[in-house]
């Protein structure tokens, strides 16, 4: 039993509730009970003091609802039918993604079928399990330099671009905190750089070698994913990195690289959390629409903030940037005579981001 003073007390677990009540303790206040069957306690619950308690998703049994209520004890019903726990407080683990080896029936897949529904009660526990995925998150990177990579979902297994993304995240890893949408393409290639980051480079290509057996989620994301684990199973122990990823794109699976997944229901939060987070910096890699959208979105925040808040931004490709989608121009006017204006870089190759930011 964890002893918190002062602070919020999550139960998660009977054997927890039953330990803590048998320890004596005479009130509640400020417990957090989630997903407890809590129908044979009704008893204890009649005993203890429970105002200030919350009880979020808990079986109890007839009528114990109302006194519970009527005691001061916040209570949220159960949510049948929802495959997440709408209650969640801590991030995804891809394991628990991928909790099967057919794609079809995993997690991931029966949470994106589900996220179609559109009834008042899967509504709701999609607005709660982002509400937790939010404090959770929140949590996660308290303390930690995290920067950014931002780049195409298209990017094969194979390809020189996937390559150096992985080269990316393998040296920003060695410094910071590696944070991506958390899905295909450059996302992935980042993040397997930071699980890579404690191997070196030739032991990297080397796992660029296996999972390009597979290079790409399309026709099979089990295939596609099974490579991935590959690497993960082959040199463990890999560094941490972080995905934010959404169920709104259905069709991108989450990468199995990144170590720890806030995944959303709702996109919109999403994009603007992935980019709050990234209080280092952020590499925008060559992309289309999605990537100029972040460009401009973090090139908002940068615009209005003063320059103790500024985070750099890094776009690596200069003919890409000034010719194929010429955001630079653009970029480089905005920032002109601002805070931001000396955080704002444009380089031909990774290995100059990642001196640049290290």
């Amino acid at each position: 039993m964890k002893q918190r003073r002062g602070q919020v007390v999550e139960v998660r677990d009977l054997a927890d509730f039953d330990e803590r009540i048998g320890a004596g303790v005479a009130s509640m206040a400020g417990w957090v009970l989630t997903g407890l069957d809590l129908s044979d306690r009704s008893a204890v619950l009649a005993d203890a003091s429970v105002a200030g308690a919350m009880f979020l998703g808990c079986a109890l049994a007839p009528g114990v609802e109302a006194t519970l209520e009527e005691r001061g004890a916040i209570v949220f019903p159960a949510l049948p039918g929802a495959p997440v726990d709408p209650y969640r407080s801590s991030l995804y683990s891809p394991a628990e993604l991928y909790d099967v080896t057919d794609y079809t029936g995993s997690l991931d897949a029966r949470s994106y079928a589900w996220s179609r529904e559109t009834g008042r009660e899967a509504l709701l526990a999609r607005a709660l399990h982002d509400h937790g995925i939010d404090t959770a998150l929140a949590a996660w990177v308290a303390g930690r330099s995290l920067v950014g990579v931002m780049g195409g979902h298209a990017a094969q297994r194979g390809s020189e671009e996937y390559a150096a993304a992985a080269r990316l995240g393998h040296g920003l890893a060695h410094t910071f905190t590696v944070a991506t949408g958390g899905g295909p393409g450059a996302m992935e290639a980042a993040n397997l750089g930071a699980w890579m980051a404690k191997r070196s480079l030739d032991e990297l290509d080397e796992a660029l070698a296996v999972v390009a057996g597979v290079p790409s989620f399309r026709p099979d994301i089990g295939a596609w994913a099974a490579s991935a684990f590959e690497v993960r199973d082959r040199w463990p122990d890999g560094g941490e990195s972080l995905g934010i990823p959404t169920w709104h794109y259905g069709h991108e699976p989450p990468n199995p690289f990144a170590t720890s997944i806030a995944k959303y229901f709702g996109n919109p939060v999403r994009e603007a959390i992935l980019l709050q987070v990234c209080n280092a910096g952020i590499v925008f890699l060559p992309g289309a629409g999605g990537t100029v959208q972040e460009i401009f979105q973090d090139a908002c925040e940068n615009y209005y903030a003063d320059a103790s808040s500024v985070a750099p931004m890094v776009l690596v490709g200069r003919s890409y940037w000034t010719e194929t989608f010429p955001a630079w121009p653009l970029l480089e006017a905005l920032a002109r005579g601002r805070p931001m204006e000396p955080h704002v870089h444009l380089v031909d190759t990774v290995d100059e981001a990642i001196v640049l930011l290290g």
